[in-house]
């Protein structure tokens, strides 16, 4: 699926009235226990707008890591008191994890907010990215910053299902690898999210 950034902006615009359910990783596994309490978070679901088409920003997290050591994740982060709207956190977590100033950022919209089983509570903030920019990763969070384009993201024949053993009980995923990086978990269906807001 090639979009342009207008045919996105005028998708994602349709569903202001008809915002999607909260979804998360319960929806691969009926019956998971939730946290009673969420902590409010987001990320920027950042489309960069390359001459060969849009490309969508991600990083790989360090190893060292608390929470999702290693894994391949969009810029972001739980809210700070300062920050007013999620908007504010993706722009926020992005500069400060990938150096990418917010002048080159346009939010254009949201998807619905996406539960995780670490208790985390996130508002995907979609945006343009316009280059050219310089990216400096934090590297205590940051192990590598990359992009994949966006078409193969949309790609149905690209999504995945695969499962683990977590804690002796299997729980399954989304997941979309590409090249040498594994996509999964809450990128990968906040990603499978992206993919049923534009496909409509």
């Amino acid at each position: 699926m090639t979009l342009t950034p207008d045919q996105i902006i005028e998708r994602l615009s349709h569903q202001l009235d008809d915002l999607p359910p909260i979804r998360g990783d319960h929806d691969l596994n009926p019956g998971m226990t939730q946290h009673r309490t969420l902590t409010p978070a987001a990320v920027l679901v950042g489309l960069v707008d390359r001459p060969s088409g849009l490309s969508v920003l991600l990083t790989q997290r360090t190893d060292h890591l608390h929470h999702h050591p290693g894994q391949i994740s969009f810029p972001g982060g739980h809210m700070d008191p300062g920050d007013e709207t999620a908007e504010d956190t993706a722009l926020r977590e992005t500069e400060e994890e990938v150096g990418l100033h917010r002048r080159h950022i346009a939010p254009i919209g949201r998807l619905g907010e996406y539960v995780t089983r670490t208790g985390f509570s996130i508002t995907p903030v979609v945006a343009i990215i316009t280059p050219p920019f310089d990216v400096t990763p934090d590297s205590f969070e940051v192990e590598e910053i990359f992009e994949v384009p966006l078409a193969f993201l949309l790609d149905p024949a690209n999504h995945q299902r695969h499962s683990r053993d977590v804690r002796g009980q299997i729980r399954e995923f989304h997941a979309m690898p590409y090249e040498d990086y594994y996509i999964w978990g809450a990128t990968a269906g906040m990603l499978i999210n992206l993919y049923e807001v534009l496909h409509r």
